[in-house]
């Protein structure tokens, strides 16, 4: 997209509420305050994340007058539970819902805190996406995030943590929507890495009807537990040189098929982690416009 509208997005073009508004049921400790940088390296590199986020909000993006179609879309960023990819995972997603007529709600979920330190912090960062670097064979790619977060009870709190904004997030919008144009039975979620997480999460256990649609990009797992008999329709895709992931997200699309919900998968040969709104010129570019056709053939455009 023009730089001017990434500069657009990058600040709030609409409403910036608050997400809670009473004490939340569980807190993130020791998280300094909130920092916004540039990515130095891979796929990422150049777009801006933020780290360090412990007040978490909601971003209300709206389509030109005359365009709204009534559907709202939560926008889930990844970052391992540790940042959010705020622009090729969230404002330029924001920007291509937007431009389709769905009102979109960007989410700043709670995550884990880190060095206030840069220099400190992106090795710290760089270690960290070094686990996606490998070329791990078939058999030996992990099935259940359980795998890689053996010993970081950090980071399997700040999943509930992120869950627990994830569903406020959704009661939120729901409340709210005559305000912004949407049906309130027509919001549903996208997420991204940690954040696909965090939308499976939300529809495996919604405390509430469930979304009216989950897509789960290169993330999700139902850890064994039985998708409820009205799970949401489910959209995924992963790269299958993802080694890190892509078998927990074949096993998504397993249980969900297996339970009789709707489910669609896609997984391309190339793209690896992290892709996003990221053109790369690989096949993986165009996840976007089957989710589009997805969406369509429910019914949600």
């Amino acid at each position: 997209m023009a730089d001017d509208a990434k500069a657009a997005l990058s600040a709030p073009a609409g409403a910036v509420i608050k997400l809670w508004d009473r004490p939340p049921p569980r807190t993130i400790p020791d998280v300094g305050p909130e920092l916004r940088f540039r990515v130095p390296a891979g796929i990422s590199a150049g777009t801006t994340f933020l780290r360090n986020v412990s007040e978490p909000t909601l971003t209300v993006f709206q389509p030109s007058p005359g365009q709204a179609n009534g559907v709202g879309v939560v926008v889930c960023p990844g970052g391992g539970w540790s940042v959010l990819a705020w622009e090729h995972e969230g404002t330029d997603v924001v920007q291509w819902l937007t431009e389709r007529g769905y009102t979109a709600f960007l989410l700043k979920y709670r995550v884990m805190g880190t060095p206030a330190d840069e220099a400190r912090f992106l090795e710290e960062a760089a270690a960290v996406e070094a686990l996606h670097g490998p070329r791990l064979k078939a058999a030996e790619a992990p099935r259940a995030m359980g795998d890689l977060m053996r010993g970081r009870e950090a980071m399997l709190h700040a999943r509930e943590v992120a869950a627990d904004d994830g569903r406020r997030a959704m009661a939120l919008v729901r409340e709210r929507a005559g305000e912004w144009g949407v049906d309130p039975a027509r919001v549903g979620l996208i997420g991204f890495s940690a954040g696909a997480f965090l939308v499976v999460d939300v529809a495996m256990k919604p405390e509430a009807p469930p979304p009216a649609f989950v897509a789960a990009v290169y993330g999700g797992e139902t850890r064994g537990q039985p998708v409820p008999p009205d799970a949401p329709p489910l959209f995924t895709t992963i790269a299958h040189d993802d080694r890190l992931l892509f078998h927990m997200v074949e096993g998504l699309y397993l249980d969900w098929s297996a339970a009789d919900r709707s489910a669609e998968l896609h997984i391309f040969a190339r793209g690896l982690h992290g892709f996003g709104m990221i053109r790369q010129g690989l096949p993986s570019d165009r996840w976007i416009d089957l989710f589009e056709a997805w969406l369509g053939d429910l019914g949600f455009a």
